[in-house]
């Protein structure tokens, strides 16, 4: 292996995985800002799903947490954009306002996890970790 081959392989292997947050409470997306960036991950926050959409970083996200209610288009209107459009990010889903019908409409849209407010930051992590494969 040579010298420029061994640097490849280094960036390759120390790429940060980008988590995009998108949440209507300010405080909330700092929080998960801190929360990620601590676990090593690369963050991005939007204050709502057309901010995401419109932001042109989709094909860059790894793997999107999101409110399930918010003001304008909701987290599950999100998750059916995304699918309609062939987008297949990893969603994970946090809501202080779910019930088990909306559980299950997002699992079954493909959700990698739904996790009620408050939740547990550790628990939040796992499934980052493991919708990226990681």
């Amino acid at each position: 292996m040579g010298r420029q081959d061994t640097v490849e392989a280094v960036l390759t292997t120390t790429k940060t995985e980008l988590i995009a947050v998108v949440d209507d409470d300010e405080l909330l997306r700092r929080a998960l800002r801190l929360l990620l960036k601590g676990a090593g991950f690369a963050v991005t926050l939007f204050e709502s799903a057309e901010e995401f959409l419109q932001s042109g970083q989709l094909s860059e996200v790894a793997c999107l947490v999101a409110d399930i209610r918010m003001p304008g288009m909701s987290g599950l209107d999100l998750q059916a954009k995304l699918k309609a459009e062939s987008c297949a990010i990893p969603i994970i889903f946090i809501t202080a306002h779910g019930d088990e019908k909306m559980r299950l409409q997002a699992m079954r849209s493909g959700a990698v996890g739904f996790l009620p407010k408050p939740f547990d930051s550790g628990i939040l992590l796992d499934r980052v970790r493991a919708a990226l494969g990681a």
